[in-house]
């Protein structure tokens, strides 16, 4: 029984001391009398924009804002008082050592890290942040309502006092004190000393009739009450008085000050006495109404230590062990929506103590070990907070970004959405005192955002470098999140502009340069890693990298990592988008293309473009000392394939024949990689091309209705209204007239200037039009460098007429390589795309085409004859004889399917780039052959991307 009353007397005092178990209450006060002490400020404001008011009803507001003053320097002094009570209590009752969760041993402590830093539970250090909001929040507005009040309260104490000594003891004088002399000399001291005779002639009797303070026999005194309150001198003498009165001189007056034991003065009398005297003790923080606030809300014991400084014998304890950013940091740290508004509260904490340290103990090195403190805890703060702001936001732009249908399909799509937060107050905040100084906090916030997000540019564009070119997906769509998040802080913040932050980064703020830092790391990409080691899929449109050639080894850094506030801001949010980033990491395909096209934008797409068809310029360079050798070494004749040899006969004939290139293996090997690389380009710049055109339609269809522009007959022509101006200089210039013929218009010149920007604008967007394919420019280009080697790879026959067995031009050259790498494929996998995949296709058949060999190719094409026999030997043979083809049914299935791809790439670039109108290969009336008819090249792509100088 004794150790449970024992316990139980603990767990009392527990709830006694500890501010959590009071929290409740104390917010229910806290509401109370806020709503309360406002009501009756705007009560006294209504009565001081009346004239004329009543005045029972103007002495009722008055005293009702008395009332509510001393209700707040009430609550004010216990809550103040309950910080004290649970800093004794856990100054009294220290935590015990920690024990380490990796060798389970005690860690030593301090002992002031175990009265304050590990002797708070989360639950107490919010309950101590919010009782500390309360106390300054109170104070604040106590504080501010100094001057509307004060006129209030000096009045009311005024006509306390006066009440009490024209009036009550007036009535005393008469009756209890009249024949005691002694005593009734002090009577009239104390009201010589305090009446107001001035206030009962300073109004007529008309408007003091409501003033009448007096007693039982309504023979009062009437006076009107004024704003004059009675000076601390005056209510210290009458304080003493009315001691003099009670006591006699006796000090030791049984039954205390105001016992009624062995007193003369009745009881009546003497309560009355005993009331004005407290309350003349509380006149005096009424009329030192600042200081009392300031004193009540004075919370800097909560700072010193110098007691545990000594016993430690250190020279000053971490910040960490520091009560008030101890406060500062769980507010942050728990982001609880709730106390964010509070997270500057316990920085006043430290302006009590540096006031305290100054003005009471006057001990500089206390103040300069706060300053020193302060500026460490703020620049933490300021980090922190800004890393907190700038999460939310980017969690929030991150969770609008995700697709509906991805989370309307999963049951635990909350995950993906964000709380909201309240950061608009602490947004707009732009004077925060601390220690005298003035602090522009929003100010502050922008300037650490703004490079908060250039460090995140540059964190994803240095993530992107570590990675291969697929990954600029993932890029685009990090980058997006980001601008949404800056778009959404803009609305709260003064922020630079996005797209300065990012040319920044990028290294493309001049107006001159063209290229930038993705941009130039895309060409890298492409050169180093894209061109030598994707493979290209025709079917799907897409690269993807390949497994069968050795990859060329790509010196790139580690993948640098970073909080996930840079990427998506919660785990969450970061898995989501990273499972959405794989689905695009393994392959290349039109979503890239879409990415780099946004990326990149007009200003750094032609410099890439220009890039990779140097390259293809580069190629064909290094490509002919090749083909001349692999020309050199051919046979003199090489004959058509013969049909009585049967399909083996003819793959052993063509072996025969280029037997000759054994000792050129490397030769072979190089010709096709690099015919790969030009079919990779050509076919990355029809993606473009594709890219490029439904761009241009998009921004076409937002700007014809205002340039003018509706579409022909045929559906693609374009025709101009029959109007002389577009209708956006039409509406220009007919502002500008009405703001000309208007005198009273305003600033009609800057109509002018609009009108001026409208014309510079539809000749801008007029002469992107006509905008040249991007595909077109290439096959252009790729020609003309072409021409250079046109004499070594299509030689003309010396006879006139078609060469058959003698030719070695590029076509023959092709087809033999084409041949053997077939082959060579069959052997090793039963497709051919896992080794060079249909990139050689497409560089090959360009070469030949644009050659003017595409005729040559189809009737000599060694795989066409070997299929041509194939088709007339299954037709002839007997079903006995079919076993003929056994063995060979791979790399027939493989010429086939180089056929058929040969043959989409050649109408792809008839369709691209058709040579009716320029025929390389005409035949005269006399049949001899009419060879390489020189053509200008077209003028839609050279006028409209840019030329690289010679």
């Amino acid at each position: 029984m004794v150790l449970f009353i024992s316990v139980s007397g603990i767990l009392s005092f527990v709830r006694q001391f500890l501010i959590i178990n009071h929290i409740g209450a104390i917010r229910a006060e806290h509401d109370d009398f806020s709503i309360r002490f406002a009501s009756a400020l705007n009560q006294l404001a209504l009565l001081k924009s009346m004239d004329g008011a009543d005045m029972e009803w103007a002495k009722e507001v008055k005293g009702n804002l008395y009332d509510m003053v001393v209700e707040g320097f009430q609550l004010l002094s216990r809550w103040t008082a309950r910080i004290w009570e649970q800093c004794a209590w856990k100054f009294s009752r220290p935590c015990k050592d920690l024990v380490s969760t990796a060798s389970h041993e005690p860690v030593s402590l301090s002992d002031y890290e175990k009265v304050v830093r590990y002797n708070y539970s989360p639950d107490e250090r919010k309950a101590l942040v919010e009782l500390v909001s309360y106390i300054k929040g109170i104070g604040s507005l106590m504080q501010k309502s100094d001057t509307l009040v004060a006129d209030a309260l000096w009045e009311t104490v005024h006509a306390e006092v006066q009440d009490f000594v024209q009036n009550i003891l007036a009535t005393m004088l008469r009756t209890t004190f009249r024949k005691k002399k002694d005593l009734s000399r002090i009577l009239s001291d104390m009201r010589t000393l305090s009446a107001d005779w001035m206030a009962n002639t300073s109004k007529p009797d008309s408007d003091m009739q409501g003033f009448q303070h007096g007693g039982e026999e309504s023979r009062g005194v009437f006076f009107y009450p004024r704003p004059v309150a009675p000076t601390a001198a005056q209510v210290h003498c009458l304080q003493f008085l009315i001691y003099e009165v009670v006591s006699g001189g006796n000090m030791r007056k049984p039954g205390g000050l105001f016992g009624n034991a062995g007193s003369e003065i009745p009881v009546n009398d003497l309560k009355q006495l005993e009331t004005f005297f407290y309350k003349l003790g509380f006149f005096l923080h009424i009329l030192d109404y600042t200081a009392t606030i300031a004193n009540l809300t004075d919370v800097g014991f909560l700072w010193f230590r110098e007691f545990y400084l000594e016993s430690s014998r250190v020279i000053q304890f971490p910040i960490e062990c520091s009560l008030p950013w101890m406060l500062v940091d769980h507010v942050i740290e728990s982001q609880n929506a709730g106390l964010l508004e509070s997270v500057l509260m316990p920085f006043d904490i430290y302006n009590d103590a540096a006031q305290h340290a100054l003005v009471v103990l006057k001990q500089r090195f206390l103040y300069d070990e706060i300053e020193a403190e302060v500026d460490n805890c703020f620049d933490i703060f300021i980090s922190k907070l800004c890393d907190t702001i700038f999460t939310y936001y980017k969690s929030w732009a991150a969770s609008e970004l995700l697709d509906p249908s991805f989370l309307f399909a999963l049951d635990i799509g909350e995950k993906f959405s964000v709380q909201p937060m309240r950061f608009t107050a602490l947004l707009k905040m732009t004077r925060v005192k601390l220690l005298g100084r003035t602090i522009n906090l929003r100010n502050l916030i922008s300037e650490r955002i703004n490079k908060v997000c250039r460090e995140n540019i540059e964190f994803l564009f240095d993530r992107f470098e570590s990675q291969d070119i697929c990954a600029v997906v993932e890029l685009e769509k990090l980058l997006e999140i980001l601008q949404l998040a800056h778009e959404l802080l803009s609305k709260e913040l003064a922020l630079d502009s996005f797209s300065l932050m990012l040319n920044e980064m990028q290294e493309n703020v001049s107006l001159v340069s063209y290229s930038s830092r993705l941009a130039s790391q895309i060409w890298t990409e492409m050169q180093n890693d894209f061109l030598p080691n994707f493979i290209l899929c025709n079917t799907t449109q897409r690269f993807v990298r390949s497994s069968r050639v050795p990859p060329v080894p790509v010196q790139k850094p580690s993948i640098p990592h970073a909080k996930p506030n840079f990427y998506c801001g919660t785990q969450d949010l970061n898995s989501a988008y990273q499972s959405f980033a794989r689905l695009h990491s393994a392959f290349f395909g039109m979503p890239h293309m879409y990415s780099i096209v946004r990326l990149l934008g007009s200003r750094s797409l032609p410099w890439l473009i220009r890039a990779l068809l140097d390259h293809v310029s580069n190629k064909i360079t290094t490509l002919e000392p090749m083909i001349t050798g692999l020309q050199e070494a051919l046979p003199k004749s090489i004959g058509l394939l013969s049909f009585d040899g049967g399909v083996a006969g003819c793959i052993r004939a063509v072996q025969d024949h280029f037997n000759c290139w054994q000792s050129k293996s490397d030769q072979k090997v190089e010709a096709l990689r690099s015919i790969k690389e030009i079919g990779s380009i050509l076919y990355w710049m029809s993606l473009l091309d594709i890219v490029l055109r439904e761009v241009d339609t998009s921004q076409f269809m937002q700007t014809a209705p205002w340039l003018g522009l509706t579409p022909g007959v045929d559906g693609q022509a374009m025709q101009f209204q029959e109007s002389e101006d577009s209708p956006i200089i039409s509406l220009f210039k007919s502002l500008t007239a009405a703001s000309v013929s208007n005198p009273s218009f305003p600033n009609s010149s800057s109509f002018r200037v609009l009108s001026r920007q409208a014309e510079a604008a539809d000749l801008l967007y007029k002469s992107n039009i006509n905008a040249g394919s991007v595909l077109e420019y290439s096959l252009a280009f790729t020609s003309a460098v072409i021409d250079k080697y046109c004499s070594k790879w299509s030689v003309a026959p010396k006879t006139g007429f078609v060469d058959i067995t003698t030719s070695k031009d590029f076509y023959r050259i092709y087809s033999g390589l084409q041949m053997e790498y077939l082959e060579d494929a069959v052997q090793v996998q039963p497709t051919h795309h896992g080794m060079l995949g249909d990139s050689v296709a497409w560089g090959g058949c360009t070469i030949i085409y644009l050659l003017g060999q595409q005729l040559h190719f189809e009737l000599f094409d060694f795989s066409h004859q070997v299929l041509n026999v194939a088709e007339v030997e299954v037709t002839t043979i007997t079903s006995t004889h079919r076993n003929s083809l056994q063995g060979l049914e791979g790399i027939l299935e493989a010429m086939k399917k180089a056929r058929r791809l040969n043959n989409h790439v050649f109408s792809m670039l008839k369709a691209r780039c058709p040579l009716e109108d320029k025929q390389a290969c005409a035949i005269k009336q006399s049949g001899a052959p009419l060879h390489r008819i020189k053509f200008e090249n077209t003028v839609s792509a050279f006028e409209t991307l840019p030329q690289k100088e010679a």
